[in-house]
């Protein structure tokens, strides 16, 4: 099975920038996307023609913000959010029933650049790991998803410059770590130890041009899923948006 990742930063956008082209050439059996910026009314008035999918769309109650949505080439169940109304609002996770398996698509808060929401992210992290957890007494877990964070010095190219700068604060580190504690694998890192990728670039400076990136999107699974593992990619040749794609094949 190959499930991909994408945070298409506006799916209408997104599909002006090749997403329908993107989809064909990845041709997962299930993708996840985050921070859609779409709600259902509007929607309705595009014709985003993706007849290869079932479509599960999940629309922050804010109109032009944040939400997720997942796509799957057979009918699965899934379920639009956690438990949390704070978080649940904002149209942030998802849960699909993929038969052996949970597949949850997040999108994490992003703490601001005051760090204003950091707190809101600690205790998003904190709940998403618990319920990450209760899941996983069913079944294994593979979430995908925009974690914004990167967990290590080898996530970005310039840690030293942005050790109090969101998504590489201590706090959202620690978070990071906390859940390969719990036993989840961060797919990419366990088959490429050193290399050195990035899956989201500012639009400023020719960041991408240069090469000045973050890895701040993932797939963790269940360590019991690590023998299945036959690949994680990260796609940074392909764009869109200003995340690439990234992907698992288990």
């Amino acid at each position: 099975m190959k499930i991909i990742s994408w945070n298409v930063n506006g799916i209408r956008a997104c599909m002006r920038n090749g997403f329908v082209e993107v989809l064909a050439q990845l041709d997962p059996d299930i993708i996840l996307l985050q921070e859609i910026k779409i709600d259902d009314a509007a929607r309705a008035q595009h014709d985003f023609d993706l007849p290869a999918y079932e479509e599960y769309w999940y629309p922050a109650e804010r109109k032009g913000y944040s939400g997720t949505a997942i796509l799957s080439k057979k009918p699965i169940s899934v379920t639009n959010g956690f438990g949390w109304p704070e978080y649940d609002g904002e149209g942030r996770v998802q849960t699909a029933d993929a038969g052996d398996f949970w597949v949850v698509n997040a999108y994490f808060p992003n703490s601001r650049g005051d760090l204003s929401r950091l707190g809101f992210k600690e205790k998003f992290n904190e709940v998403l790991l618990g319920y990450l957890k209760e899941l996983e007494k069913t079944k294994p877990v593979i979430i995908g998803g925009d974690f914004n964070v990167a967990r290590e010095e080898i996530d970005l190219a310039r840690p030293k410059e942005n050790t109090q700068n969101p998504g590489f604060t201590k706090e959202e580190r620690y978070w990071g770590r906390e859940y390969l504690k719990s036993g989840l694998i961060d797919s990419f890192r366990y088959l490429h130890p050193d290399k050195i990728q990035y899956s989201w670039w500012s639009y400023r400076a020719l960041a991408r041009v240069r090469n000045i990136g973050w890895r701040i999107d993932y797939f963790f699974v269940s360590e019991i899923l690590a023998a299945k593992l036959k690949s994680a990619i990260i796609y940074d040749e392909l764009k869109g948006s200003d995340h690439c794609p990234i992907g698992v094949e288990l």
